[in-house]
């Protein structure tokens, strides 16, 4: 079966729309030449890959090289009754494939928020039909769709010590990822850019649109750090090379209340 992949966000398309509809989103965009689509077969003929790197004990990243699309850091999460891919590559081939299967294999398939959907019915596909988990506040998102799609929202422990959890903002059903046993026991929290590990390693933003500069109230923030702060975890990883490594839940909460102090206007004599 011939798929499209947008060369922008990297999603899988069942057909090939004159624009991408993720894409033309405000959150998102088009580039300034038009839209541009790909297929698995272009990309492998032009050298793509993926890289597999241990990011600490039992938790992997999957980069595509060069970038497919928004080009994110993928994460496997590997446990004992079975492995979480956390976000998804535009790309798949039989080499990643065997390198997933090294790691013990896939349980599920997630992606944090809809930019985030990559290939992922076809690494599901590849790897035997893994179920792929939607968030049904944003099933509405899927462009090419499979059996193995399911929806769902609240709180679901997936596997054991795994609890995804959607506190929206980016987007209504934009997910995170609690990983108990990370960080050696303190917890991890696999974050995509709902919340978004900044490079100054100490704070985190949130953001309707990353690219274009689109902000959420502080109430909107607020809600969101009181959500994940229901869990313990040290460490937090964006759905790039983002991290931050301790205090990491100390940090979301600190930075949501400097978001709403200059969302609200309180700090508006300092500009």
């Amino acid at each position: 079966m011939t798929f499209w992949i947008c060369s922008t966000c990297g999603v899988e398309h069942e057909t090939r729309p004159d624009v991408c509809a993720i894409c033309a989103d405000e959150r998102q965009w088009v580039p300034a030449d038009g839209q541009r689509w790909t297929t698995l077969d272009e990309l492998a003929a032009q050298g793509q890959r993926i890289e597999v790197e241990e990011l600490e004990p039992d938790l992997y990243g999957l980069s595509t090289v060069p970038d497919v699309g928004i080009g994110p850091l993928a994460k496997v999460v590997r446990t004992s009754e079975g492995n979480l891919l956390f976000d998804v590559p535009g790309f798949v081939d039989d080499d990643a494939v065997a390198a997933v299967r090294d790691l013990g294999g896939l349980a599920y398939i997630v992606a944090s928020h809809p930019h985030m959907y990559g290939v992922q019915v076809e690494w599901s596909r590849r790897l035997g039909g893994v179920p792929i988990l939607v968030a049904e506040a944003d099933a509405g998102w899927l462009a090419r769709t499979d059996d193995a799609v399911e929806t769902w929202k609240d709180d679901c422990e997936i596997l054991p010590g795994v609890t995804l959890t959607q506190p929206g903002g980016h987007f209504p059903g934009s997910a995170v990822a609690h990983w108990a046993s990370g960080a050696e026991g303190r917890g991890v929290l696999l974050s995509g850019d709902t919340i978004f590990a900044n490079p100054d390693r100490t704070s985190v933003s949130f953001m309707r649109s990353y690219p274009n500069r689109i902000p959420l109230s502080g109430a909107v923030v607020r809600r969101i750090a009181d959500h994940v702060s229901r869990f313990a975890f040290d460490r937090l990883y964006n759905n790039f090379r983002g991290v931050i490594p301790v205090d990491a839940r100390g940090v979301v909460q600190r930075s949501a209340e400097r978001h709403a102090a200059w969302t609200s206007g309180a700090n508006d004599h300092l500009t």
